[in-house]
């Protein structure tokens, strides 16, 4: 193994470690926030205001954060104001006023907005030694991690005593082992687009190519159509499919799925190419036929499933972005691609819930449509691959 592509697993292990604090800190606060809302006196309005403001923030303003990024090429700015931002979590335990709280807790999205296109453009860049597919692969599972430890660390607090200044208070922990590792981070690569330029010897057009843009519709059909944990969660309540405890639970194995299954797609991407997106609609078209049955065997499969197609979008459907975006452009196609991602999963998600108090059958049949459609793109995609290889 050569010296830079050591660097590279080392870079990406801490990015990894990065990443999986970060999830600590705001997956777990995300899993008590709307209850601490509650606590100080904010009312179910007032919570899903704060709630969808801090979801749509969290993906609108990357679409500006991404093409400011690239106009500036502040990447490790952005991502340093970014994760600076989660600063906010542990500040929650200092706030009686749930007007405050939810201050804090948009806050937190902003950040997410801010740093999620500069990173994966960082991320993308380094990948490029190792195979971007098992990079962002390798990430994702640590990130996971993360996404699992935050919600059980809260977890654990309330088995003893219910007390949520106490859980914000420790986040602390994270959060200065978070900078601290960013920080060593970006001492030992600065440039991390040394990387890429090593191995491409050049940057790249400074457009955004028609294949991208194919891409990113077929990305929005493959999301719109992809059932929301959510929606699946409110049927398995509903019908009393699986008790209350069972729900939280499938989620952690769907989480696990995710986890294990990102390094294994991610490598498959790295050999396979754009043909392994072939799996994203296909998939996607079967979770709601499974996840929305009434027995818990098919909800199980449909629930594993769901891991599965979830550790695609966040390994390939990113790795992607950065084989069809030059140097020039990364963090803009980055933005583009994580705006529109937050707006079809906001209306798929509302779609499929409006047609769940209709039919169940319905969703299906309107996944089995995008699915289609996101399909069609998919073969106009490899299509456009081909003629530009010749």
């Amino acid at each position: 193994m050569t010296d830079i592509k050591k660097r590279a697993y080392q870079f990406i292990i801490l990015f990894g470690i990065i990443s999986l604090l970060g999830d600590i800190i705001y997956e777990g606060a995300r899993s008590v926030n709307a209850q601490y809302l509650k606590e100080l006196g904010a009312n179910a309005l007032w919570v899903g205001v704060v709630a969808g403001l801090g979801e749509f923030i969290g993906y609108a303003i990357r679409l500006v954060s991404g093409y400011l990024s690239d106009k500036t090429k502040a990447y490790w700015l952005f991502t340093f104001i970014g994760y600076g931002l989660l600063i906010s979590v542990p500040l929650l335990a200092l706030t009686g006023l749930w007007q405050v709280a939810a201050l804090l807790m948009v806050a937190e999205r902003l950040g997410k907005a801010l740093r999620s296109p500069a990173k994966d453009t960082i991320l993308s860049q380094v990948t490029t030694q190792v195979g971007r597919g098992l990079g962002f692969g390798l990430h994702e599972a640590m990130d996971q991690i993360g996404a699992i430890a935050g919600p059980l660390i809260f977890t654990a607090i309330f088995a003893y005593i219910v007390d949520y200044n106490l859980g914000y208070t420790i986040m602390w922990i994270p959060f200065v082992l978070l900078i601290a590792v960013l920080t060593l981070a970006r001492v030992l690569v600065p440039h991390p687009d040394t990387f890429e330029t090593k191995a491409t010897g050049q940057s790249g057009p400074e457009k955004l190519t028609s294949t991208f843009w194919l891409y990113t519709a077929f990305s929005a059909f493959a999301i719109i159509g992809f059932a929301s944990f959510p929606i699946i969660a409110y049927h398995l309540k509903s019908h009393t499919i699986v008790s209350d405890m069972s729900i939280p639970l499938l989620y952690a194995i769907a989480m696990g799925v995710d986890a294990v299954f990102a390094i294994v797609i991610g490598k498959l991407y790295d050999t396979k190419g754009m043909k392994v997106l072939f799996i994203i609609p296909v998939a996607s078209a079967i979770v709601p036929v499974l996840s929305f049955a009434f027995n818990w065997i098919a909800v199980t499969m449909g629930i594993i499933l769901w891991g599965l197609v979830m550790a695609i979008h966040e390994t390939i459907m990113r790795a992607a972005i950065a084989d069809l975006t030059s140097l020039k452009k990364r963090g803009t196609g980055y933005g583009i691609f994580n705006t529109a991602y937050g707006v079809c999963m906001f209306f798929g998600a509302s779609i499929m819930g409006w047609l769940y108090e209709i039919d169940v059958q319905y969703i299906m049949i309107f996944a089995f449509i995008s699915e289609l459609i996101a399909l069609i793109l998919y073969i106009y995609i490899m299509r456009s691959i081909q003629v530009k290889s010749k």
